[in-house]
């Protein structure tokens, strides 16, 4: 195996396990866990928030423990957290049992989600670096894919089988991506304060806004929105997944070529679409809406870490682990926010996601921004 392909490898299953499957897999468990009698609706609402908090709490200490531990030593803590958490989630040990675990499910995806994209890109060689990151975060869509197939066969045999089922697809991926684990240096110039890039952060923050209608609410408006029933709803989660690993590899290859902030205005353009695709009330619309949506959440992610390196360089790590606490913070007081305009609009998708478009035009005019920025930059 290349080294490109050894590293990006091990990178895109540490995504998958920390983002695709410790958090998204509990997409389709939520309305089983309520069925069940685990948890009640508002129990299960505040596990996600929980997952959510645990995600920003890893990230934000992702470079304090890998400075411990080292980069390999950070990535196998995370893939630990992420399998003993699923593990300990199979058995009915109440809500402050679900709490505990599902807040140390979402740190041991931060953790994973702030190293593992840095750390392959400074592990291979300069040229290959978008497509490395295209790689590594297109392992989130793998993951939200392979939760959608793998947690309604899982179900068949009951909840705990679906839960020790999902640690034993990250025990897997931690089997094969352990000996092959990137690594990076932390010190010196990649130990110094990043440059504030204000607007990368914002704009970052309003795609991530942009995008809680569809990561939320996407399998419900096919179901009940559109009224094609449960079983177009979870093929709608599925194509979305599938839609996200098309989106990250390609959004690698074409930084490359073109460079991340026009890769950037791009991306967002197909967020944009993604979401204005939402509104009218055609149900053929919702395919081509979700395939839009799970190409540019995964997308704009690859292409925002090649950015963070085409403008912090080797300290662009810092400045990654600043833009994706502004991801978790926005998707989090966001996320809150239209629960709440749902509920005050009788439960309406199209209040939800046509919020959802004006972050998303707010972030695309960002991205836009940046561009011109560089523009005038290379001119003088």
């Amino acid at each position: 195996m290349s080294p490109f392909l050894r590293f990006a490898l091990a990178g895109a299953a540490a995504t998958a396990a920390g983002n695709g499957l410790a958090r998204f897999a509990y997409v389709p468990l939520f309305p089983a866990m309520v069925t069940a009698g685990w948890v009640d609706g508002g129990e299960a609402g505040m596990l996600g928030a929980a997952a959510l908090l645990g995600y920003l709490v890893g990230i934000l200490g992702g470079r304090g423990v890998a400075l411990r531990l080292g980069v390999p030593g950070l990535l196998d803590c995370g893939m630990g957290l992420v399998v003993l958490a699923l593990a300990a989630c199979a058995w009915n040990g109440g809500f402050a049992w679900f709490l505990v675990w599902r807040t140390l499910a979402g740190i041991g995806g931060g953790l994973l989600m702030a190293l593992a994209g840095p750390a392959t890109q400074a592990s291979v060689a300069p040229e290959r670096r978008g497509a490395a990151g295209g790689v590594v975060i297109s392992g989130v869509g793998l993951g939200i894919a392979t939760g959608a197939a793998a947690v309604p066969a899982l179900l068949s045999s009951g909840l705990p089988a679906a839960w020790l089922g999902l640690a034993g697809l990250v025990l897997g991926l931690w089997g094969f991506a352990h000996p092959r684990w990137p690594r990076m240096a932390l010190t010196g110039e990649a130990a110094e304060a990043p440059p504030r890039a204000r607007l990368l952060t914002a704009t970052y923050g309003l795609h991530a806004a942009g995008m809680v209608p569809p990561m939320v609410y996407l399998a419900d408006l096919a179901a009940r929105g559109r009224g094609l029933g449960l079983g177009i709803g979870a093929a709608v989660w599925l194509v979305f997944g599938l839609a996200g690993v098309a989106g990250g590899i390609l959004s690698g290859r074409v930084t490359d070529r073109i460079g991340g902030r026009r890769a950037l205005a791009i991306w967002l353009a197909v967020q944009s679409l993604a979401l204005a695709l939402a509104l009218p009330p055609w149900p053929a619309l919702v395919l081509p809406a979700a395939a839009a949506a799970g190409f540019a959440a995964v997308g704009v992610t690859a292409v925002t870490l090649t950015v963070c390196r085409e403008v912090a360089g080797a300290r662009a790590t810092g400045l990654w682990v600043r833009c994706t606490a502004a991801f978790a913070v926005m998707q989090t007081v966001v996320g809150f926010g239209l629960a709440a305009l749902f509920a005050a609009t009788g439960e309406s998708h199209l209040a939800v996601f046509a919020a959802g478009l004006g972050f998303s035009l707010a972030s695309l005019a960002g991205a836009m921004g940046l561009l011109r920025k560089a523009d005038r930059m290379m001119a003088t």
